[in-house]
């Protein structure tokens, strides 16, 4: 689609201007110091370059725009505003730390209230606005047919967004592994948001073909960053760039109605956000660790494994990941009858 290849070349050209930019105002990454030794020689790295993949999300999904066929939905207005909401807690959480030349940004309860007034926000606009079903779903709006009520789905909604959120911000430790592995999973949300589109009598989503240039827009810009972020990267997405992407596709997922096929969709980002709950739990209650670091791509790291084999492994699993889901879709497609 026209949105998806114009987020791409926005990305792949905007983002060496961002580059150049960054340097040119010393605003580089801050290492934690209790991470792996051999990314200290990343320090310095420009980073914030979720601004430059935001950017290029909403030029490609207004560039969709310019056919007069396709027309602007409230669905596609609010996965713009969970998108760019997100990136300006996360630019915020970046410029602290590159202020005061330190790896911490905004203090833990700064950063979470805030993502979850952006949570709050758009699940009552999503309810009062857009007419979302809340029902609790996985590949339909009825395929589970528990009604939640208004009250339950936004708080359920909200931890969502936050949980997606903060998921893929742990990923986002390799270079390139949060943009390549979200690149799979918006392609699966666009193809499955056109799916939606062509048998609306089964879906029930009004506006699953704007949804669908919205997932296209993030996956274009996700890939086109990657181009540059790819290792040895020349510049890191930073919290603007994996808090967007991580809310994006919480917003797609909860429209589109597979809240919990999001679980599969999103695989990789949940075993990463599982290897630190492990962790935690792990050491504060039996004084003993499961990893040798966590998030878990950092234990691979430290058994041995060279970076980027590391990141191709995971690329792979985000992939099977990716296709299980679409899958699953296709497969509940079937039993419910081909019809529309």
């Amino acid at each position: 689609m026209t949105s998806g290849g114009v987020a791409l070349w926005v990305a792949v050209l905007s983002t060496p201007v961002l580059i150049r930019w960054l340097v040119k105002n010393n605003i580089g990454q801050q290492i934690r110091e209790d991470g792996p030794q051999v990314h200290i020689a990343k320090a310095g790295t420009p980073t914030m370059g979720g601004i430059g993949i935001v950017a290029a999300v909403v030029i490609g999904y207004l560039t969709a725009h310019a056919n007069p066929k396709v027309t602007f939905s409230r669905s596609g207005a609010l996965i713009m505003l969970a998108v760019i909401g997100a990136a300006l807690i996360g630019f915020a959480d970046d410029w602290i730390k590159v202020r005061h030349r330190r790896s911490l940004g905004l203090n833990k309860r700064a950063k979470f209230g805030a993502q979850i007034g952006l949570g709050v926000a758009f699940s009552l606009l999503a309810v009062y606005w857009a007419h979302v079903a809340t029902t609790l779903s996985f590949t339909r709006y009825d395929s589970i047919g528990l009604h939640l009520g208004t009250a339950v789905w936004v708080v359920w909604a909200t931890v969502i967004i936050a949980a997606s959120a903060n998921a893929v911000n742990l990923t986002d430790g390799l270079d390139g592994l949060a943009a390549g592995s979200a690149t799979f999973c918006f392609a699966c949300l666009a193809i499955i948001g056109y799916w939606q589109y062509r048998h609306f009598a089964i879906y029930h989503v009004g506006d699953a073909l704007d949804l669908a240039l919205a997932a296209v827009s993030l996956a274009g810009a996700c890939l086109g960053f990657l181009w540059w972020n790819a290792a040895p990267a020349r510049i890191f997405m930073g919290d603007t760039g994996s808090l967007s992407i991580g809310s994006g596709l919480a917003a797609l997922s909860l429209l589109m109605n597979l809240d919990l096929l999001l679980v599969v969709i999103g695989g990789l980002f949940v075993i990463v956000t599982l290897s630190v709950v492990i962790q935690v739990v792990s050491f504060r209650v039996f004084h003993r660790r499961v990893f040798l670091m966590a998030p878990i791509h950092h234990h691979f790291e430290l058994l041995g494994w060279p970076e980027t084999t590391v990141i191709v492994r995971f690329w792979i699993l985000a992939g099977l990941f990716a296709a299980l889901g679409l899958g699953i879709f296709y497969g509940d497609f079937l039993s419910v009858g081909n019809v529309g």
